[in-house]
């Protein structure tokens, strides 16, 4: 028989409401940034996105997704989440908050649902690409079905 794929906890969040999705891994490629990621799986790194938490001025957290591509400008992200100002949280406080680690991050499946943005790039695909949850995994679910899941907002976030 052979090995079974492994589930991450936002695979089995996306079998439980029935949602189908991509997975991917890309463990054995030493790939570690986005970028290399993207490169790895042989995706557009525009399709491929980062999931990002920052803390606001008001201490509350916000999520982010941005193309693995670029950068989140915090001006932006700030103005649309309605704070004065936004920081990313530091790499220790990650895994507290939300259950992930830097590097395996998800939008899906967090500790807690925060308020998430997504870069409105995203729109233009008919699916897009994030961790899994754990270093090593992707999946790829369309932004509709990804609705059904969390809720978000997409904005102009990124640059």
């Amino acid at each position: 028989m052979g090995k079974k794929e492994e589930k991450t906890n936002v695979m089995r969040i996306l079998d439980q409401k029935k949602i189908p999705y991509g997975s991917h891994n890309y463990l054995e490629t030493g790939a570690v940034s986005g970028l290399e990621v993207a490169a790895a799986l042989g995706e557009d790194p525009d399709r491929a996105f980062k999931t990002l938490v920052t803390v606001g001025k008001s201490k509350e957290h916000y999520v982010f997704v941005v193309p693995v591509s670029k950068e989140l400008n915090l001006k932006k992200a700030a103005q649309c989440v309605g704070e004065k100002s936004i920081e990313m949280i530091k790499s220790k406080e990650l895994l507290p908050l939300t259950g992930y680690v830097h590097g395996g991050c998800s939008p899906i499946g967090m500790k807690k649902q925060f308020v998430t943005t997504i870069d409105r790039s995203a729109e233009q695909f008919d699916k897009i690409m994030f961790s899994a949850g754990k270093i090593g995994y992707q999946v790829e679910v369309s932004l509709r079905d990804l609705g059904k899941v969390i809720r978000y907002q997409t904005a102009d976030i990124a640059e």
